[in-house]
This record gives C-alpha cells, structure tokens and sequence, in this order.
C-alpha cells in the first residue's frame, strides 16, 4: 500500500506489480499521452529522430541486459545491429522473404552469432572480455566488407520497403507506430525477464559469479544466454533500422555506433530497463540539438559551425565522464531521487 512514508506490500501479487502506486499509474498514463500525441505535433525531421531514439531504445535494452544486468562489457555492439540488418535487408531484398519473417529470422541468427561470440566470456572478465568483443566487432564488419557475394561488400544494400496489408509503409508517421510497437514488446520483456529465475541468474551473475557458482547457477550456461539474449535484441534493432532506411552499409555499423551504445547505457543507468530508454533518447537527441546550433550560428560564427563533429566527440565525452563522476547510475537514479523526494515528502529522511 502507498503511505506517506513508503510503500509496503501485504502479499506477492502487489510486490511483482510493475506499477506499485496509484502515482506510477498517472506517470504511465501521461507518458502513454505523450507518446500519442508526439507525432501528430512533431515536425518531419523531430519525427525522424522519435523513430532513431526508438530504434536505439531496442539496442540500448539489449546491451543493458549484457553489460547492466550481467556485468558482461561488450564493444561489439555495431557488429550485432549489421548482423541483424545484413540478414533482414538479405532476405527480403534477394530471397523476397515475407519482413516480418525476415526480422524474426535476423533475430535468430544474431541470438545465434552471439551466443557463439560470447564463448570467452565463459573465463574472461573485465578488460579482456571487452578486447574480445572489440575483436568480434573487427572481425565481423571485416567479413562484410568482404563478402561480396553475401553482402555485397562495401556497396550499399538497397532494401524494399515493407508492406503490411498490401500497404507500403513510407511515411515517418506510420513507422512511427511500428516501431513504437516493437519498443513497447522489447520493453515489456525486458521487464518480465528478470521476473523469471533466468534474469535473476544474470543478477546474481552481475554481483558476485563465485557465488552464484556456489548456490547453483551454472555461470558459463548462463552467460551464453546472456549474450544470445542480448544479441536478439540488438538484431531487431539492427533488422528495424534496415527497413527504415532502406539502404544498408557497412559504415553504419562501426566501432563508433558501438561506443554510442555503451555511452547510452552509462548515462541512462546500467542495470534499468528505463535508464536504456532515456540514455537512447539523450544520446539521439543531444546530436540533433548540437547540429541545429550549428545551423544557427552558422551566419554568425562559420568557423565554429565547420567543427561541428569535433564538438559532438568533445560532448559525448565530457556527458560520459560528468555522469560517472556525479551520478554512476545515470540519469535512471536522479529520476528515481526526484519521485521518491515527491513520495516522501516531507519525510525526506
């Protein structure tokens, strides 16, 4: 029950609630207006970033569930979103697969190639887990370029564009709420996840893997599934953005896109569900924001505006850093401080 002071539970059914107080439900419903109404008042290019922040939240989620939920680092993450995109855009472009049979096949295989991919996590950690990703990602984005009767090497794959109901999907608005679908699925399982003993192995793998080892998780089994897991998210990402854009390439996919990703994860908050949606939002928006400033004093400072790209490195760095010094859980955690100040208040103590 919510009080004044807290909130304390009198049976299982309201402890495993997602929404604990009648506050959380009113915060569900103005976000659920939010998300309805933004595309009917966003202009087309800020109903183009709403669909990439979408997008990202699906691989953020993923990467989370890795690196935030089973302590596992991975710097492979452009290699997962161009498995995911190669298979999609493949399939329907050249073998005519149905699109939703093709994501569903780009999320197999990309479960598949990472499961395969975290094979050292079984005795690596840390440092040497992360070169092994990176090794993975140079790899991987190495074959594709190469590749050239599979992927067609370093031209770009041109991918038709969906149908559903014999429609063509081509306007930014109807893809809005196909991938609005898709993140609110990825979401809601992302939650429920670690519901079930599964995701609470990963936990368990994330604080302390000797003693988790101990009470029984079978560490090396669990860990596999974490990356297979994961990768299947990131796939899906990689399959929608394939179809959104209509036109793969290798250069989307670098190691950059993968610092992206962990950078999303940093300053949303690892180990939140929540935090990669609002670390996607912020590191999709915040480039957005630094290209319209430029554009605006482009007149007035024209040599400012030419460094543009040095200034969005420059940012993503100094958000990084700024968050792991102020707030190491990320922008998840002061959210959670501003609804429990509400929520207590005045017993702030």
């Amino acid at each position: 029950m919510a009080t004044a002071t807290g909130i304390y539970h009198t049976n299982y059914r309201q402890d495993l609630a997602l929404r604990q107080t009648r506050a959380d439900w009113v915060r569900l419903a103005l976000l659920v207006l939010f998300v309805v109404v933004a595309p009917f008042v966003a202009s087309p290019y800020w109903l183009t970033i709403l669909n990439l922040v979408g997008i990202a939240a699906i691989g953020a989620i993923g990467l989370n569930i890795l690196t935030g939920f089973t302590g596992l680092i991975s710097l492979g993450q452009g290699a997962f979103l161009a498995v995911g995109a190669y298979t999609s855009g493949i399939l329907v472009a050249r073998l005519h697969w149905p699109t939703p049979l093709a994501i569903v096949a780009a999320v197999l295989l990309t479960g598949v190639v990472g499961a395969v991919i975290g094979l050292p996590a079984v005795r690596l950690k840390g440092l040497y887990l992360a070169i092994a990703t990176l090794a993975a990602q140079v790899m991987i984005i190495y074959l594709v370029r190469t590749w050239d009767v599979v992927t067609g090497g370093v031209d770009s794959l041109v991918v038709p564009r969906p149908e559903v109901f014999g429609t063509t999907i081509r306007s930014d608005f109807i893809w809005y709420w196909v991938i609005l679908a898709f993140v609110v699925v990825a979401t809601l399982a992302a939650l429920n996840l670690f519901r079930t003993g599964l995701g609470r192995a990963f936990v368990a793998i994330r604080d302390q893997d000797i003693a988790a080892d101990v009470i029984g998780v079978t560490v090396w089994k669990y860990k596999l599934w974490s990356f297979a897991i994961s990768s299947g998210f990131v796939g899906l990402a990689g399959a929608l953005l394939a179809h959104y854009r209509s036109i793969v390439t290798w250069e989307r996919f670098t190691i950059d896109v993968s610092i992206t990703y962990l950078a999303m994860i940093i300053v949303g908050g690892l180990g939140s569900v929540a935090g990669s949606i609002y670390g996607a939002a912020f590191m999709t928006v915040l480039p957005a924001l630094i290209q319209r400033a430029g554009q605006a004093i482009r007149d007035v400072l024209p040599g400012l505006s030419q460094q543009l790209p040095a200034v969005q490195l420059g940012v993503f760095g100094l958000v990084i850093i700024l968050f792991l010094i102020f707030e190491p859980r990320g922008l998840a955690r002061i959210w959670e401080r501003i609804r429990d100040y509400f929520r207590l208040w005045p017993f702030r103590y």
